[in-house]
């Protein structure tokens, strides 16, 4: 397949935040506020790095961006422009490897909660309820 062809449409995607984006900084602050304690961004498998850890109680939690994991409600259900198989791609690879990764922390004993930006944006207190239920869950 030919490389990516740039246009002024995608300019916007050049540069985005990896880590630190502002729906996991406001995630995080909730976690916090709720008393619980956890550790940014450690490579927990090879290849799989979380974007916050609870590592006494063993949970991974992932802010999945609703664009590039592919949202049920706001991932573009079909591609437009010259670019529009390789967003497919990706997208798809992007899904895979969250599945992958949530197997294989699954097998290594560890919780996974992946939460949806739009969750966030839309109820910042709700998301963080989703973790700290899922730690009292690992506390017995």
């Amino acid at each position: 397949m030919s490389s990516w062809i740039p246009t002024e449409k995608g300019s916007h995607l050049r540069a985005r935040r990896v880590r630190d984006t502002a729906p996991e900084v406001a995630l995080r602050k909730a976690v916090h506020a709720l008393g619980l304690r956890f550790r940014l961004h450690v490579p927990v498998l090879r290849r799989c790095t979380p974007d916050f850890i609870l590592p006494r109680w063993r949970v991974a939690v992932f802010v999945d961006g609703c664009y590039w994991h592919g949202c049920p409600q706001h991932s573009p259900s079909e591609f437009k422009g010259p670019n529009a198989e390789r967003w497919r791609q990706k997208i798809q690879t992007n899904r895979a490897r969250d599945r992958r990764q949530d197997e294989q922390l699954a097998a290594a004993g560890w919780q996974v909660i992946r939460v949806w930006e739009c969750e966030i944006k839309k109820d910042v207190r709700s998301a963080a309820d989703r973790v700290r239920s899922a730690v009292e869950t690992r506390m017995g």
